[in-house]
């Protein structure tokens, strides 16, 4: 890196105001200070790029990593669900008559199939009582626009 001491900087300042000219320079010195300062912006912003980008594969490795956890978990939680449920078959078919043995036997009757209570839930009557409701203008039954347009139209006159 080059080293600016204050010797040189005045050096350079000294051959500076006698190539430019006294007029000039503060025009130059703005510019040169606008350019430099563009530049310390650009070279953050690059710095800034490369540590999301550094951050963002670290990022991804560790999700991967998580990923990988919980696939293992998770393949570990359903082989020992299929043990469980395949020891609780076995026990249930070696079990005495009264509990194993199923339906196919003969044993025990198959469970009654199910049968819809035939409630009719869209009969039934709200807790407000209908000479409540037809008193105080509650409407019951829902009506398009046009229609309610058409039921308060007043009537034609025939002249």
């Amino acid at each position: 890196m080059i080293d600016f001491g204050i010797d040189k900087i005045a050096l350079i300042g000294a051959v500076a105001l006698i190539v430019i000219g006294p007029e000039k320079l503060p025009r130059v010195a703005r510019t040169v200070g606008h350019l430099l300062g563009k530049a310390q912006r650009y070279v953050a912003d690059v710095k800034a790029e490369v540590n999301r980008s550094i951050e963002l594969e670290e990022l991804k490795k560790m999700k991967g990593q998580f990923e990988d956890a919980a696939h293992d978990v998770e393949k570990s939680v359903s082989n020992e669900i299929h043990q469980t449920t395949a020891a609780l078959d076995n026990a249930w078919a070696d079990a005495d008559p009264p509990f194993g043995g199923g339906y196919h036997e003969g044993l025990m009757p198959p469970p009654p199939s199910y049968t819809h209570p035939n409630k009719k839930w869209r009969v039934k009557r709200g807790a407000m009582p209908l000479w409540y409701k037809r008193r105080h203008g509650v409407r019951n039954k829902a009506q398009s626009g046009a229609a309610r347009v058409a039921r308060f139209r007043p009537p034609r006159s025939s002249a």
